[in-house]
Order: structure tokens, then C-alpha cells, then sequence
């Protein structure tokens, strides 16, 4: 999954924020709210991200309403492969990018891995493990 241009991300980030199909008209909105541009380079751009696979289109009246075909988490996740991708020393990366987390990013990471694998990251005999005495049928 390729990186996002500037112009790009700006108007994926309200896509996602919104939730629902938009127009170009309403992501022409929410960036004229922060600088001036054009309709047609809003209208090139969300074109261009369909092509692209982000976006896909459907006609609604005279407009098209546009829906991602990717999410935000998906994009940002990707992004984080590509860069651990780039290294030759993966736990090495994994480690500086564990070591800087604030205390905010380091309980999401938390979340996480209870959310992935069911069991607290701190418990090593979490209901997973077949060792864990909540397991009579587990291997000792």
C-alpha cells in the first residue's frame, strides 16, 4: 500500500472522519475552511484515489457520492509495515518505536493485544495458554 500524498491524506482524513458517502462538494468544504482551492483539484484528486483503489464511486443525481475502500486504521497499519519492512533488524525498530510511545500510545498497544489474542499482555497464563489453570483439559 503505496504512501498517501499530502493532498491526499488531507482529503482521506475527512472521508474517514465523516463516516459515510460525500460528494466533492462537502471535502471542498471542510478544506476550504482551512485554505483556498478549487473544486476541480478536489474533484482530480478523490478521481485520482479512485483509480487508485481508496475510493470507489457511485452516481447519486448529478454528483458522485464517494465511499473509502480503505480505513484509516488499515492506511496507518500499512504504513507501519512498510516501515518495519525497510529494516534489516526488525526487533531493533520495534524496539525504538516501543521505547518512544507515550504512556497514551503504550495502553492502546496494551488494548491491542487483549483485543487481538483475549488474554492480558502482563498475564502470561491467560486463557491462550494451554498451561493455564483455567484450562483443565491444558498441557502441564
Amino acid at each position: 500500500m503505496p504512501a498517501l500524498g499530502d493532498l491526499e491524506a488531507q482529503v482521506m482524513r475527512r472521508i474517514w472522519a465523516r463516516g459515510s458517502a460525500v460528494t466533492v462538494r462537502d471535502i471542498l468544504g471542510d478544506l476550504q475552511q482551512e485554505r483556498p482551492i478549487a473544486y476541480t483539484t478536489v474533484m482530480t484528486v478523490m478521481d485520482n484515489l479512485r483509480k487508485k483503489g481508496w475510493l470507489s464511486r457511485r452516481p447519486e443525481g448529478r454528483a458522485y457520492q464517494y465511499e473509502p475502500l480503505v480505513s484509516g486504521e488499515e492506511y496507518s497499519a500499512g504504513l507501519m509495515r512498510q516501515a518495519l519492512a525497510a529494516s534489516s533488524d526488525r526487533p531493533a525498530v520495534l524496539m525504538h518505536f516501543i521505547g518512544e510511545m507515550s504512556a497514551e500510545e503504550a495502553d492502546a498497544l496494551d488494548e491491542a493485544y487483549r483485543r487481538l489474542t483475549g488474554r492480558n499482555p502482563e498475564d502470561p497464563d491467560g486463557p491462550d495458554d494451554p498451561a493455564s489453570p483455567d484450562d483443565p483439559g491444558g498441557a502441564r
